[in-house]
């Protein structure tokens, strides 16, 4: 049997591109390994997040550096590249143009096929952790607008728990209070679009408490998690 090399290290298919953070990442977080049933690999991008704002869709210096990131990713054998951070849809073109490689760059890549599942009587929920960021000019960047498909945008308060350690990049955070304000969030998303027919976790840190938003909800919801493993999938095809 032929084989060929050309990397040192091989087996990591999906790279995963991270801001620089400290904050606690437990498993169900994309910036855990243990989160996912195969290898990843990751790319810190560092000196490109002042102040732990959020990403920007016209910082041309971040965006400068993830090109960079994602072409040293495809050129040591990542077969797909996505990254931490849902704000980072908004360079989802020019990531996907910088390489050979697929690019997914958030989840917000999967509204149209979702709205397509559960049908224009629906609505689809997003939940972000601000919710004024979620704008159309993001949607259209990932190849879709709200004037075609319904959808309603949640956020947490100014000051919640997740903020504070998320945002705000703490080394330490409170778990119990991050769960409750993204359950409360739920429950009240919930109460108010009642149509709801899917949720989208555009952030990737929500991750870990999908299983609570889903029995609360009792729709499908949909993460990044989900979409690795699906993408790992297809640019792997599994031995049975």
């Amino acid at each position: 049997m032929k084989v060929v090399g050309g990397y040192t290290n091989y087996g990591q298919n999906v790279g995963i591109l991270m801001l620089e953070t400290v904050f606690p990442r437990i498993r169900g977080d994309v910036g855990n390994a243990r989160t996912f049933s195969f290898p990843v690999k990751y790319r810190i991008v560092k000196d490109v997040f002042p102040d732990h704002k959020i990403p920007s869709n016209a910082d041309e210096v971040l965006l400068n550096a993830f090109i960079k990131a994602a072409r040293e990713l495809e050129q040591e054998g990542c077969k797909a590249i996505t990254t931490s951070c849902g704000f980072l849809a908004g360079f989802q073109k020019e990531l996907a143009e910088a390489v050979d490689i697929p690019v997914f760059t958030s989840v917000l890549a999967l509204i149209p096929l979702i709205h397509t599942m559960i049908g224009a009587k629906k609505s689809i929920g997003i939940f972000t952790e601000k919710a004024s960021l979620m704008t159309e000019y993001l949607f259209q960047r990932n190849g879709w607008s709200q004037k075609d498909i319904p959808i309603h945008v949640s956020g947490l308060p100014e000051q919640s728990d997740f903020s504070r350690m998320v945002i705000s990049d703490h080394v330490e955070g409170n778990m119990e209070g991050i769960r409750e304000c993204i359950i409360q969030m739920t429950k009240e998303h919930m109460k108010q679009f009642p149509d709801t027919g899917a949720i989208v976790l555009e952030c990737q840190n929500f991750a870990p408490f999908g299983e609570q938003i889903q029995e609360i909800a009792d729709v499908p919801v949909f993460g990044l998690n989900q979409m690795v493993e699906f993408i790992e999938h297809c640019v792997e095809y599994p031995h049975y």
